[in-house]
Formats: C-alpha cells, sequence, structure tokens
C-alpha cells in the first residue's frame, strides 16, 4: 500500500459498506428464522402427496435452507469488511501520528509511486549534511512507517483474498462459510498454501515431524470450506494421489512409514474429510481439479509409470465426508468404464492384490485396492448421486458382453442390458481381499448394501430418517423394485451375505407403506370406486410408490429376518408403522376423501392382519436362522430389538401425531421431535418392554419355540395399538378393538408360514 493512499484515505464508502452489511446480516436473520419457524416448519407439518411430496417439500427444505446460508455468508462478509475498516483506520492514524512526531524532529516524509523518503526539513543544499546528523531517527521513523504499512497491506490484501474466495466458491446460491472474523479466515488460507506444499514433497523426504503437522492442520481445519478448497487447488488431483500413493508405498516412505504407520488411517480420515468439503466448492479451480482427478481414475499413478491405478488410490480417499454428488456420479461412471475395461465387459473379475502390492486403505476393513469398495463407501454418504449412480446403465443389450435372460419367453436366450445395481448385487466377480486380521473382507458387499441403503431412503446410511427427509422420489422407488425382485429371485443373494441384512433390513423398514400394498394381493386399476383406490388409502405413500410382488416381499422378509439386525429394523418398524396407521384411520377428523371405510372395525383388522403378516414372515426367517437345537440365540434377536430404542432419536416419547407426510416413512413419526403421539407410543414401549424381558430370560429356545411365542406377542401388541386409538379418539369400543386386532394379527401370523412355503417351498427348517 502506497503511503499517501493511507494518508489520505477517506473511508466514508467502506462506512457504507460496513453499515450495509450489517442492515443486510440482520434483514437475513430475519428471512432465515422466518423461513425456518415459518415456510420450513409449515412444509413439514403440511400434507404432501404425489409429485409435491417429492418435489415441493423438498424444494421448500433446500429454499430455508439458502436463507441460512445467506446468512452465514453475510454475516462472515460483515466481520470481515469491519475488521479490515478498523485496521485500515488503525493504521492511519499511526501513520498520522508517525509523520508528525517526525515533523517536530525536522523530519520529513515524501511519498512517491511505488515507495516514499525520509529526509530533513531543511533547504536542499544543507539536506545532505543534515540527514547524516540525524541518520538514526531518519532510519526509525522509516522503519516505523514501513511496517505500519506493510501490516496496512497485509490486512487490505488478506481481505481482498478472503473475500474473493468467499465469492468464488459458489456461483449460485450461497456458501456456508462463518467466519467471525478477516485474521481466521485468513489464517485457514495461509494454513492451507503451507501444508499444501507439505504434502507435494515426495514422501521420502517428509519427517515424521513433517507428516504430524500436516495430520494435525488437515484435522484442525475440518469442516473449513475455505481452507480445504485452497488446499486441494494448490495440491492439485495428481499431487493427492501422488501423496497417497508415495504414503502407501514402504520402499518410498520408509522413514515416516516406520515412524508414524499407525497413524496412516488418522491421515487417511482426514484427507477425505477435506477434499470432500473441497469438492462442494463449484469455482474454476475446483471445477479443473474434479475434472482432472476423473481423467486419473484409469491412469497409473504408481513407481515407474505403474499400478496402482488413480481410481484406486483416490476411492480410498472418498470414504469419509459428503463428496459433491456430480463429481461422485461422473468418478462413478469412469470407474464403471474402467472395471469394463478390466474385466472384459464383466465376465471374469479384477482388483485382485498380490503380496507386493501396497495397502491403499488404512482403516483394517480392507486393502484398499478394489476401487469399487471406497466408491461405494462415499456413496453411502451421498444419498442422491448413489441413486443416480445405480440406476445408470453398466451394459446394454448391444454391447459384447456375456449375461443373457430368455427375451421373449421362448426358452432362447438373449443378451440383457444390466444397469450398474444389477452388475454390483447379482452378477459381479468380487476379489478376494483381507482385512488386517488376515480374514476374507467383507467391505466390498457390506458398503454395497449401506450405498444401496443412502440410494433408497434419502438419507445418509446408518442414519435415521427426519421430518427433512423427502418422500421416496422415481428414481429411488424404482431402485426399490430391483432390489427387491433381485433378492425374490434368489433370496441368497442376501442371506449368504448376512452382514447386508443391517442395511436390507432398514431399507425394508423404510418401504413398508409399498410393501403391505403389495402384500394386499388386490388388482392395480384405475377405477376410483374400485378395491385398489381402497388399497391406496388403506396404505397412503406420500411421493413415488415402489410396485412390488407379494410373493417378492415375503422373500425379503423371510431372508431379512435371518439377521438379527435386520430382524429388529423391520419388527420395530412394522409396529410403529401399525400403530400409526391406527392412530390416522381412526381419527375423526380425517379428511373424508382419504377415508377408507367408516367401519372402524374393519379398518383396525386389516391393518393388523398385515402387521400379523409382516411379523410371522420375519420370525419364520428367525426360525431359520435358530435352528431346531434350544440355545441362545434368540437373545440376540431380542436384544438387537431391544437396542432398537437407542436408536430412535429422543426416545419412544417425542414419537409425534400422524398426517399424510408420515407415510414416506414409517420411521419419521417416531424420530422426530414434538408431541407424542399417544398410539404409537404404546406400542413401540410394548415392543421393547417385551423384548427387554425376553432377553433377560434364562429360558434357551429353539426356532419353533421363538416362532410360537412371536405369535402370542405379535397379538398382544396389536392389541395395544387398537385399544389406545380407540381410547384416544373415541371412535370404537376399546375391548373390541382390542379383541379384532388380536384375533387378526394372530391369524395373519399364522397365515404368514402357507405364504412362505408357497412362495419359498423348502426354504424352511422343519421341526
Amino acid at each position: 500500500m502506497d503511503l499517501d493512499a493511507l494518508r489520505t484515505a477517506d473511508f466514508t464508502l467502506l462506512d457504507d459498506a460496513v453499515d450495509d452489511w450489517s442492515t443486510m446480516v440482520g434483514d437475513l436473520e430475519t428471512l432465515m428464522d422466518s423461513a425456518e419457524k415459518g415456510l420450513h416448519a409449515a412444509a413439514n407439518k403440511a400434507d404432501w402427496a404425489g409429485y409435491n411430496a417429492t418435489v415441493s417439500r423438498e424444494f421448500i427444505g433446500k429454499t430455508a435452507g439458502e436463507f441460512t446460508d445467506a446468512h452465514s455468508q453475510a454475516s462472515s462478509i460483515h466481520k470481515i469488511l469491519a475488521d479490515t475498516r478498523d485496521e485500515l483506520k488503525l493504521y492511519k492514524g499511526q501513520l498520522t501520528d508517525a509523520i508528525e512526531r517526525g515533523r517536530r524532529k525536522n523530519l520529513t516524509v515524501i511519498g512517491y509511486e511505488g515507495g516514499f523518503t525520509v529526509t530533513t526539513n531543511v533547504p536542499p543544499e544543507g539536506r545532505s549534511q543534515e540527514d547524516q546528523d540525524n541518520k538514526g531517527d531518519i532510519t526509525a521513523l522509516r522503519d516505523e512507517i514501513q511496517g505500519i504499512l506493510d501490516k496496512a497491506t497485509e490486512s487490505d490484501t488478506t481481505a481482498g483474498s478472503v473475500l474473493t474466495a468467499i465469492a468464488d466458491r459458489s456461483k449460485l446460491g450461497f456458501s456456508d462459510v462463518d467466519y467471525s472474523d478477516r485474521d481466521s479466515a485468513a489464517k485457514a488460507l495461509k494454513d492451507a498454501e503451507e501444508l499444501a506444499a507439505l504434502a507435494k514433497q515426495k514422501p521420502e523426504d517428509l519427517s515424521p515431524e513433517e507428516f504430524d503437522r500436516l495430520n494435525k492442520g488437515l484435522k484442525n481445519h475440518a469442516g473449513d470450506e475455505l481452507f480445504a478448497e485452497r488446499f486441494a487447488d494448490r495440491l492439485g488431483a495428481r499431487g493427492t494421489l501422488d501423496l497417497w500413493t508415495g504414503l502407501s508405498d514402504p520402499h518410498s516412505a520408509w522413514k515416516v512409514g516406520q515412524a508414524r504407520l499407525d497413524q496412516y488411517d488418522d491421515l487417511q480420515k482426514n484427507l477425505s474429510l477435506t477434499l470432500a468439503t473441497a469438492t462442494q466448492s463449484d469455482n474454476a479451480a475446483m471445477t479443473t481439479w474434479k475434472s482432472n482427478m476423473i481423467d486419473l481414475v484409469d491412469k497409473p499413478v504408481g513407481r515407474s509409470g505403474g499400478f496402482p491405478l488413480g481410481g484406486q488410490v483416490m476411492s480410498n480417499l472418498m470414504r469419509w465426508g459428503d463428496y459433491d454428488d456430480r463429481f461422485l456420479v461422473d468418478y462413478g461412471d469412469k470407474l464403471i468404464e474402467t472395471e469394463k475395461k478390466f474385466t472384459g465387459n464383466g465376465r471374469h473379475g479384477a482388483w485382485g492384490r498380490t503380496g507386493g502390492d501396497p495397502i491403499l486403505n488404512r482403516t483394517g476393513t480392507d486393502s484398499g485396492w478394489d476401487p469399487m469398495t471406497g466408491y461405494l463407501k462415499a456413496l453411502s454418504n451421498s444419498p442422491d448421486a448413489a441413486t443416480e449412480f445405480f440406476n445408470g446403465t453398466f451394459v446394454t443389450k448391444d454391447e459384447d458382453h456375456d449375461f443373457t435372460h430368455d427375451t421373449d419367453g421362448d426358452g432362447k436366450q438373449g443378451r440383457r442390458t444390466l444397469s450398474n445395481f444389477d452388475y454390483l448385487f447379482e452378477e459381479r466377480d468380487w476379489p478376494q481381499d483381507q482385512d488386517d486380521k488376515g480374514e476374507e473382507s467383507i467391505a466390498g458387499r457390506n458398503y454395497l448394501a449401506a450405498a444401496l441403503e443412502a440410494a433408497t431412503t434419502g438419507h445418509p446410511a446408518g442414519e435415521a430418517p427426519t421430518v427433512d427427509t423427502p418422500a421416496h422420489n422415481a428414481g429411488q422407488a424404482k431402485l426399490m423394485e430391483s432390489l427387491v425382485a433381485s433378492i425374490g429371485d434368489d433370496p441368497e443373494r442376501l442371506t449368504k451375505y448376512g452382514y447386508m441384512s443391517d442395511s436390507i433390513g432398514q431399507i425394508t423398514s423404510e418401504y413398508l407403506p409399498d410393501m403391505n400394498r403389495a402384500m394386499s394381493n388386490v388388482p392395480r386399476d384405475s377405477d376410483p370406486e374400485g378395491k385398489w383406490h381402497n388399497i391406496e388409502k388403506l396404505f397412503p405413500v406420500a411421493g413415488s410408490e415402489a410396485k412390488l410382488q407379494h410373493t417378492d416381499v415375503t422373500k425379503l422378509l423371510f431372508a431379512v429376518g435371518q439377521n438379527e439386525e435386520g430382524y429388529a429394523a423391520v419388527e420395530v418398524g412394522q409396529k410403529a408403522y401399525m400403530g400409526k396407521l391406527m392412530d390416522y384411520h381412526l381419527d375423526p377428523n380425517l379428511n373424508e376423501s382419504q377415508r377408507v371405510s367408516d367401519n372402524n372395525e374393519l379398518v383396525i383388522e386389516q391393518i393388523a392382519s398385515n402387521s400379523g403378516e409382516v411379523s410371522g414372515t420375519l420370525n419364520l426367517g428367525v426360525r431359520e436362522a435358530i435352528g431346531s437345537e434350544a440355545s441362545d440365540k434368540d437373545k440376540s434377536y431380542e436384544q438387537s430389538v431391544a437396542q432398537r430404542k437407542n436408536w430412535i432419536s429422543g426416545g419412544i416419547g417425542t414419537a409425534v401425531g400422524v398426517g399424510t407426510s408420515f407415510v414416506a416413512t414409517p420411521w419419521v413419526g417416531a424420530l422426530a421431535g414434538g408431541t407424542a403421539g399417544t398410539v404409537t407410543s404404546v406400542v413401540l414401549e410394548s415392543v421393547f418392554q417385551d423384548a427387554e424381558g425376553h432377553a433377560l430370560e434364562n429360558a434357551r429356545k429353539d426356532g419353533g419355540q421363538f416362532w410360537q411365542e412371536g405369535q402370542v406377542r405379535n397379538g398382544a401388541i396389536a392389541e395395544d395399538g387398537a385399544r389406545a386409538a380407540a381410547e384416544k379418539y373415541k371412535s370404537a369400543d376399546v375391548g373390541d378393538a382390542g379383541m379384532i386386532a388380536r384375533k387378526a394379527a394372530e391369524q395373519g401370523y399364522i397365515n404368514s408360514r402357507s405364504i412362505v412355503e408357497g412362495a419359498a417351498p423348502g426354504s424352511m427348517t422343519d421341526f
């Protein structure tokens, strides 16, 4: 900054800008509160159906979020401008004071473009001697002024750099950057520059202390958008791959590897989180980074131009964080293209690791040599990208491949089109791999199931749906149809890999309305007075329905029941759903257009019967898993159900009343905070108390006993729900409602056996 620019600076416009941004922050805070408490809250309470349930409601939620982001961004800009304005005013004052003190010593400061000079205030002919005599004062004043100008320059340039970075981060909408002052934002950019330079060193030159600094820096700046973007940009796509490839190669990084190998997992996580945050930026630098990384997927990046490929390395840096959806899908497309090239369009396997290949993943679950494993883990955190990827095409019927089927029922085989889901879930030759204990790795298929959970439900795997989780859209419903049909076609696709059942069970629990419709066996028709219309009202669905076959649903439930975690998800979900349906349909204030019948006892009977069939089918799966010998295996099922209580956010007491919006997922009402929903609370309390009691029993059960006892408890829980609904609304005799529900639930439970035997003949163990 030039001396005269600071000395004569007029801060009027900057003052106005700070005031304007202060007003903007206040206005946006008001709008943010209104959007969240008014618009968003009203949207979550409203009854949504069809297109509005999947699009309008989600749009309103995102719009409300934009106001929050706008407020955060405006607040950061206001603080940065205010800090800079105050500092520049301070430096101007310091400069003025310094010049005045010099004047009193007969020193004058003369500014010119690009610099300034300090000299004595005497005629030119005597100035040389006077300057020499006052050299100490002149030097001191010159250094003081230069220091002031340096600080002013730093203040001005860092503010410009930070403001530009914030503005460039998002081309559309607002970024949610949130800094308390300019210095913290400037430090983030400075740290990013320094750590990127550190990471660009050759791995063999990286010392343990530098490794620690890099690891700590990435951790400390976790979630910092400006830091992440600047770090990734300065490191570059190839630099990112070189860093992890080099560290993973014991021949290159032996020095740091010997000292810090046990901390590689931390660096892998911190680097992944940083890169994920960086990809959310759509500025020019990160657009280039993402494009370059995709180009490197099929390029060798190892020593001497050999393996591993870029995709093998990068997929291991995608296991944490929320990567940009568009980047994930485009990356996945390139990964599929590479997979096809290395497997002959899926004819054989690939990605097998030999003993000499470096370990690219340090979590212990797998070696990281299969790029699909880490990528699927990334998809499990990014639902929209996962849905699009799985519905994408692996091969078409016109390509050269060996996947065939009977095309027209004449027994002749013809090539078929495979989606990415079809290939990964049904056809892929998964490479053999080991975990860090030397045991067979299950990570690939396990992450596949988690990615499918995200793709079908609309929320990250392992997390509970919330009131903000949109109703299922067409892409999610289509994928669910494929998943259920695939397991129905060959249940061993799930039962052979039981560890996938926790995710598949959660998926199932969130599609219970669709499944209950399928279990009705009522033909679909468009008659507004027909039976199918009544089924639609009995089991309302917000958004897009997954159109399923009863036999496939039965096989899915039977398969899921053979795993305790999958069983718990569906069993508790179905009971919560039953309670909510009774609460919903017995409410006398239900809109007439949504009412399926004025005969509440008939409605109770239909709801309880279907719930009984679901539980009976699940318990037949448990019976299959436990076997004919009495053991403690049943305890793991009871414990899984009891532990499900901890998964429900806020406990049972926060279950809310129902409206049409609840039908997108049976869990939303049980998970969201709000007024306690009596019927749901009663039902879930019965479920958990029953499970907790049985888990503590000393008795050892065989599969037959578990199934038989399940019939009694299923009827009792249905009775509790019906009685609670009848008592709440005074819409039916409490005793009659309970008795009808118990008998209907028991009959549905009993019916499940013949249905399973018909749907999956020979699949059950005889007792």
